[in-house]
């Protein structure tokens, strides 16, 4: 089950609630926003929906979480329900969750993170003459339309899109170096103009993501030199043994193997990711959507290490499913430096 999934089951959830007499009061919200648990959290997602319709429901947040609880652990895909701190919802999903994510980032592309939070809004965006504030804006028509609306700049009084202004010119950064200084920083902060911003090293976070985005491509060639690829690999890895004897085409007798280092963080990145580029497009922040892809670019390398088989190691259905997640990843990179107008290298 995809995070767009685990949303639209836990609405599916509250209506059912709703219709019953169970929250009376409520008003059904068009959606609900699911994001991976937080400090004190467990599970696979979590939502504060019962927080949300406490104040409706005129009763505490814990009982609306605790009546909510019965309803989404009944629906199909969800394997437990927890209640925790004032109310949050913490969902551990049934097995596959994993593979169900990553097969959804695969299918989608550069796309996955799109949604339809803002369709039918118009986003006006009236800025001053300057280098950031343009970039900015530029950068926001494609982030709200990832979310179905549609954003026009104007330069017009009065002004409701002002970043603080760039301390001198970047375009000696170069186009790619240049937008990552305006647009990382956040839109009240005072972007830095340096040299730094094109340090191959691990200290810039533009080096970091565009690095990890070429890394995620030398992982698929070479996969494909010693002979693999992720084909069929989501499957094979979830496939449940099969006894000897067992008759031809059964699934691979492969248990699921032991989650390489620095897995969970790069499924919880990418996880992220939508929510991260709901709040960039709804909050007109470009920043947003920057940091969450250094976050999924540290994650990446972090994780890289475990895609490729070691010495005489033989490829197996755990190495075609971790490079199907680092694909996964490479796509998010790739679409999330295309919104930001920068490019994704595949060598580096």
């Amino acid at each position: 089950m995809t995070p767009v999934e685990l949303s639209r089951t836990v609405l599916r959830a509250v209506r059912r609630a709703v219709d019953v007499g169970e929250l009376g009061g409520v008003s059904v919200p068009e959606r609900v926003v699911v994001t991976p648990p937080g400090p004190g959290g467990c599970g696979d997602y979590a939502s504060t929906i019962a927080l949300r319709l406490a104040g409706q429901a005129r009763r505490p947040a814990l009982e609306v979480a605790e009546t909510l609880r019965t309803y989404i652990a009944r629906e199909p895909g969800v394997a437990d329900v927890t209640v925790t701190g004032p109310g949050f919802l913490n969902i551990t999903l049934a097995g596959g969750a994993s593979a169900d994510l990553v097969g959804a980032v695969l299918e989608q592309g550069t796309r996955y993170g799109h949604g339809d939070s803002l369709t039918g809004q118009v986003v006006e965006l009236r800025v001053p003459y300057d280098t950031r504030a343009e970039i900015v804006a530029d950068t926001l028509v494609r982030i709200v339309a990832t979310q179905g609306g549609r954003a026009e700049v104007r330069h017009s009084e009065p002004v409701n899109l002002r970043p603080v202004p760039a301390p001198e010119d970047p375009a000696p950064l170069g186009h790619d170096a240049a937008r990552w200084a305006l647009l990382h920083p956040a839109p009240h902060d005072r972007p830095r103009i340096s040299a730094d911003h094109l340090l191959q090293r691990e200290s810039n976070p533009l080096f970091r993501v565009r690095y990890a985005h070429a890394r995620t491509r030398a992982l698929h060639r070479n996969a494909a030199t010693l002979g693999y690829g992720r084909t069929m690999a989501l499957r094979g890895v979830h496939a449940p043994a099969v006894p000897a004897g067992a008759p031809l085409g059964a699934s691979d007798p492969t248990p699921t193997p032991t989650p390489a280092p620095g897995e969970a963080d790069l499924l919880a990145a990418l996880a992220e990711y939508p929510h991260a580029l709901r709040l960039a497009a709804r909050l007109r922040a470009p920043d947003r959507l920057a940091r969450q892809l250094v976050v999924t670019a540290d994650a990446l390398l972090g994780f890289q290490h475990a895609v490729l088989p070691l010495g005489d190691e033989k490829p197996s259905a755990a190495h075609r499913a971790r490079l199907a997640l680092a694909e996964a990843a490479g796509a998010v990179l790739a679409g999330g430096l295309s919104l930001l107008g920068i490019s994704a290298p595949e060598y580096l």
